[in-house]
């Protein structure tokens, strides 16, 4: 019984919830991080997307039961390795999408909306995206795109373009930095077994996407840096020490901008390390560096909107 909650555990991936946390990208840059409707509402919002994440991975290691079995690391998830029965499995994931699909229409509808498309999406991805090149890293941009959304939909709050830009260059950077990894640890017979689309990404071409994507990653959090109006802040807030001649100034989040060529400049290190980027949660998790990078930012991001500003 207990090997079989572990391989139920497992299979949900709950270190992918990090992900997930990028509903919260509205709570901090609407000014609402205290105040406590609406950073209650977010948590339920990302509880919600959890559920539905999870079950969605319940359907994707069904669907890729035989492949996964050719990946040196994918060979030990617990439905490949034959430790979770696939029906039982399909069992959890119809229970898991439906729960969180009616929660998330108890929430709000456009929530529901988002959540039902992301759904939708990961089915196609499963069963169609995945094996198309290009479209199979535009769909984990989207994906990543559809929690930004959900987050600011139940706010109701404008997310901004240059932000939403930078969100998709930073998905694309890391999901072309997965294939890369990817390619590096599969030999010729199981990438054609494992993932097809492997085939039709030469190294080359992928270092060139790299290189596309980590410039327009920085470039466009710059950007965002630079247009972004300071927002109101609702709730408790800490005034700032400083006079109001520079805390006034709406260039504040400038200072954040070599946090982040660090960050991408030290993940596309690990990317040509080895394996270690072919589980971009983990490498967050276990790199210490990269880990102190997105806390420093963290930290200067809630600084500058809710002191200085």
């Amino acid at each position: 019984m207990a090997q079989l909650f572990i391989s139920i555990l497992k299979t949900a991936r709950p270190r992918q919830w990090l992900k997930n946390l990028s509903l919260a990208a509205a709570l901090v840059f609407s000014g609402r991080l205290f105040h406590p409707e609406s950073f209650w509402l977010t948590i339920w919002a990302i509880f919600v997307f959890s559920i539905l994440t999870s079950s969605v991975y319940f359907i994707n290691d069904i669907v890729d039961f035989s492949r996964d079995r050719l990946h040196p690391f994918k060979k030990k998830r617990p439905i490949a390795s034959g430790k979770l029965p696939i029906p039982l499995a399909a069992f959890f994931a119809s229970i898991g999408i439906s729960l969180s699909l009616y929660l998330a229409y108890q929430t709000a509808f456009f929530f529901f909306l988002v959540c039902l498309i992301y759904f939708l999406l990961q089915l196609v991805y499963s069963f169609y995206l995945k094996n198309q090149i290009i479209f199979d890293v535009l769909s984990i941009a989207a994906s990543f795109i559809l929690r930004v959304y959900a987050g600011a939909i139940v706010l109701n709050h404008h997310i901004s373009v240059w932000f939403l830009l930078c969100v998709t260059s930073l998905a694309l950077f890391m999901a072309v930095g997965k294939r890369r990894s990817e390619l590096a640890i599969l030999d010729k017979e199981a990438v054609s077994g494992h993932r097809k689309t492997l085939i039709n990404y030469p190294p080359d071409l992928l270092d060139d996407y790299l290189s596309m994507f980590a410039a327009s990653a920085w470039l466009s959090w710059a950007l965002f840096t630079f247009l972004q109006s300071p927002p109101i802040v609702v709730g408790p807030s800490i005034h700032s020490v400083l006079p109001l001649t520079i805390s006034g100034s709406s260039k504040w989040l400038m200072i954040t901008i070599p946090v982040v060529i660090y960050g991408i400049m030290r993940y596309l290190n690990i990317i040509y390390q080895g394996s270690r980027a072919e589980s971009p949660e983990r490498v967050l998790l276990s790199d210490k560096p990269l880990l102190g990078a997105v806390i420093v930012w963290g930290f200067l991001i809630i600084w500058v909107i809710y002191v200085v500003g």
